[in-house]
């Protein structure tokens, strides 16, 4: 396992994150606990959980491992979400002081912790003022609740105007974006990625294996039968199947990383996983398993150092469709500027 920092934080997780949405459903509260011992065994640091992860379920299951194991539970950096909708009332979602001191609460109580290290906006809430959620966060900190806090599923304006908001009046600022990202989502290298390293952000990508695709068992115009990556449900998980498989980049994309993956002698999973976790701005890669089976090979990544041709491969076949404006040439053209008789 290899470690960094938390975004421009200086506390140090392991470079791969272990992601807990299937513990309390497709993982059992024994088999979760065997993946958190797995991943805190392969040198792992890093957990991620959120409060609707089975409805709670999720939290209460690493609250009582955490309870169990507290020498391990003093390695562990503990980070947690608030937002979506955790009961039927109209204040029970969002991104409200009401909301987040409640949802903040019931997490720390689930997890059976008096803080969490990072907590993190699991999306935009466009009712609540973005001064309203920043100065709760600031609040918390302050409070000993939380120690960092960032951010989920945002846009790259909404990144940049949440960090230079804090910073304009003084309030503790975000220190990470967790995105979707992986070789077949690409595109949040248009805004976002360059807003994270602008405002000092790092990336926790989730969907790193873009839901099983980037593993080398599919195949093209046969949809998985049995099994889903979610679980026994066939159609769970596979809502974008007809979609991706008709779309000729999605298996140039697949052929490369299998090629890649016999090239350098490992797994296509790993391969995938080892070209997010060299992307700029990236800090932990977040693993979903719902296995120990799963997580084992996934870890494997973390010490894998893909060739300069072999990144430059797969980002190649991988690049996301350029729109012509702004992002394309004739966008690219208006904002260059060269020096004449410059480097």
């Amino acid at each position: 396992m290899r470690y960094t920092t938390l975004g421009s934080s200086g506390t140090v997780v392991s470079t791969q994150c272990l992601g807990t949405m299937t513990f309390g459903a497709e993982a059992d509260e024994a088999t979760s606990g065997t993946i958190i011992e797995a991943f805190v065994e392969a040198g792992g640091t890093f957990l991620d959980t959120a409060d609707v992860y089975s409805a709670g379920v999720s939290e209460e299951i690493i609250g009582r491992w955490l309870q169990a194991h507290p020498t391990d539970a003093d390695q562990l950096v503990l980070a947690t979400k608030g937002r979506f909708p955790m009961g039927d009332g109209p204040n029970d979602l969002g991104l409200s002081r009401r909301h987040l001191r409640r949802a903040l609460d019931d997490s720390l109580q689930r997890l059976g912790v008096e803080h969490v290290d990072l907590y993190q906006m699991h999306a935009w809430d466009a009712v609540t003022p973005l001064d309203e959620t920043l100065r709760f966060l600031d609040d918390a900190v302050a409070a000993g609740k939380i120690s960092y806090y960032g951010f989920s599923n945002y846009l790259g304006w909404q990144v940049t105007k949440a960090v230079h908001t804090a910073r304009e009046h003084g309030w503790t600022a975000p220190v990470t974006l967790q995105p979707q990202y992986n070789l077949l989502v690409r595109d949040i290298e248009h805004e976002v990625v360059p807003a994270c390293l602008d405002g000092g952000l790092g990336l926790l990508p989730w969907s790193p294996l873009a839901g099983g695709w980037l593993t080398g068992k599919y195949q093209r115009d046969a949809k998985p039968q049995g099994e889903s990556r979610l679980g026994e449900d066939p159609e769970r998980g596979m809502e974008a199947w007809g979609p991706r498989n008709a779309e000729e980049r999605t298996w140039a994309v697949v052929d490369a990383v299998v090629d890649v993956a016999k090239s350098a002698g490992v797994t296509p999973a790993q391969t995938a996983l080892a070209w997010v976790g060299a992307q700029p701005a990236v800090t932990s890669v977040i693993l979903g398993a719902r296995t120990v089976e799963q997580l084992q090979d996934n870890l494997a990544a973390a010490d894998l150092d893909l060739t300069d041709e072999q990144l430059a491969r797969l980002s190649e076949v991988s690049a996301p469709q350029m729109p012509d404006y702004p992002y394309g040439p004739m966008g690219v053209g208006q904002r260059e500027r060269k020096v004449e008789g410059g480097r």
